[in-house]
């Protein structure tokens, strides 16, 4: 009995110096992939450095009184270097003033026609837009691997083994662009519609409309809806008349007068037959 408990304990303690074991080995390699991710964004950075002179000299021969576009250009970029052993957090920020710095001096650019066709300027510019293509795939590597790490370290029970071998939090390289963090401003006002033309007036119901639009009834003097005229058709609290038999232009007379005459104290003679959409005359004044 006592060399079962002696065995259960030695396999526990084996079990747990293994656990132990393997978690330290990934946050050993979690640490150098976080490490290798960065020399690749060091290496873009670099060339970044590098191809900036050669493109603010390119500008100055033909953009000569843009002095301050280069002035700031390149204290920044001296800057940016400067803080090369620093943490991710200050490289971040020195690479956002410069990435501002040269959108300015893109910008001045455009008021130089000749500049925009000179093949040099393309081509560093071409170079430009790739490296910067880079860095922004290289910063995403990164910054999921700073991720993953960072969540074993604040996890448990993978947090007590960062607290006893002292693996700390990495830093986020982040570029903060505040054009791309703006909100653009949407109007919902203008769209589908022409410029200068006014916005159609939205018909409203009635109080007793169901909200169609109801077509006007020729001859309709305001006020008077017509009703269907069907064979048989009574309308609610009107006595059942007979169904018009006459010929067309002929009056239904009243029972016990003769077909296709008009009763008494009808219309004159020469006024018009009644029109569609118009009651029918029933003599009354």
């Amino acid at each position: 009995m006592l060399s079962f408990v002696i065995i259960a304990i030695v396999a526990v303690v084996v079990i747990v110096g293994i656990a132990l074991i393997v978690s330290y080995n990934r946050f050993v390699k979690q640490r150098n992939l976080i490490q290798e991710s960065w020399r690749q964004i060091d290496v873009e950075l670099h060339r970044r450095y590098d191809l900036i002179p050669n493109l603010v000299e390119s500008v100055r021969a033909y953009a000569a009184h843009e002095r301050h576009v280069f002035e700031e250009v390149a204290r920044l970029r001296t800057q940016a270097v400067n803080v090369q052993g620093a943490a991710p957090e200050q490289r971040a920020a020195a690479e956002s003033e410069l990435s501002g710095a040269l959108r300015q001096l893109m910008v001045s650019v455009e008021a130089y026609p000749q500049l925009q066709s000179n093949q040099n300027f393309l081509n560093l510019q071409r170079e430009l837009t790739d490296t910067e293509d880079r860095i922004a795939a290289g910063r995403r590597f990164f910054n999921a691997n700073v991720g993953d790490y960072n969540t074993r370290v604040e996890a448990f029970p993978s947090n007590l083994i960062a607290n006893g071998f002292k693996f700390e939090k990495a830093g986020y390289f982040e570029i903060n662009d505040e054009q791309v963090r703006s909100v653009p401003q949407v109007s919902f006002g203008t769209i589908g519609s022409v410029a200068g033309e006014q916005t159609p007036p939205q018909m409203r119901p009635g109080p007793h409309s169901s909200g169609q639009i109801q077509p006007q009834i020729p001859g309709d003097q305001g006020g008077y809806q017509a009703q269907p005229q069907f064979p048989g058709y009574q309308q609610p609290g009107q006595p059942v008349q007979a169904p018009y038999q006459g010929q067309p232009g002929q009056y239904q007379g009243q029972p016990g007068q003769h077909q296709g005459q008009p009763p008494v104290g009808g219309p004159p003679a020469g006024s018009p037959s009644p029109q569609d959409g118009q009651p029918p005359f029933t003599g009354g004044h």
